[in-house]
């Protein structure tokens, strides 16, 4: 059994028999009371968010999963497919609101960590880092750039993020998929 201290983000427990996700662990103390933690869950067979506290008390059951490789084949209409690069003939499909903001880092015939409880793929998580090409970006102005001033772009997969002025269309870039930020300018375009 696991206790208020042991929970970490991404971790996944048992409460009350439903497998959750955590997201964020915010250990609060209070004056001449107890501690406690904040945490947001994510309930992994629905996809619901929610808040909830736990006392020093609370314990919880680890969850009994097992995480595989998986490549990303194609999405369409909500739905992602994904393969077993080891036998091509099992794929595993995925609902886009199971997924959340992960599927705006997957690339066709990208490599991912895939998340099975039951057998039955949850959750996946993609690379830290990922190159993606840059489809929409307007003109930075020259000599802006003494501020570190940033414009927003639009990569091949739809995601749009904050890169340098000197970031142009055609150009690869690295993102960090944890954050959402812009690492590096890979080639240019």
């Amino acid at each position: 059994m696991l206790s208020i201290n042991d929970l970490k983000n991404k971790m996944i427990v048992m409460v009350e028999g439903i497998p959750y996700q955590v997201l964020e662990v915010k250990h609060q103390h209070i004056g001449r009371g107890g501690s406690s933690v904040q945490t947001r869950l994510k309930n992994i067979l629905t996809g619901q968010v929610y808040s909830r506290n736990f006392k020093p008390a609370d314990t919880f059951g680890e969850a009994d999963v097992e995480k595989r490789e998986l490549t990303f084949l194609y999405g369409r209409r909500g739905e992602y497919v994904f393969v077993n690069p080891s036998n091509k003939s099992e794929r595993f499909s995925v609902n886009e609101e199971k997924l959340g903001d992960s599927v705006q880092w997957l690339k066709p015939n990208s490599p991912i960590a895939a998340v099975f409880l039951e057998d039955k793929l949850v959750s996946i998580t993609p690379p830290i880092k990922v190159d993606l090409l840059v489809t929409e970006a307007a003109t930075g102005l020259r000599g802006d750039t003494v501020s570190g001033a940033t414009k927003e772009v639009i990569l091949e997969t739809g995601a749009k993020i904050q890169v340098p002025l000197f970031v142009n269309e055609g150009d690869i870039v690295r993102v960090n998929t944890e954050t959402g930020e812009y690492a590096e300018r890979v080639t240019k375009g």
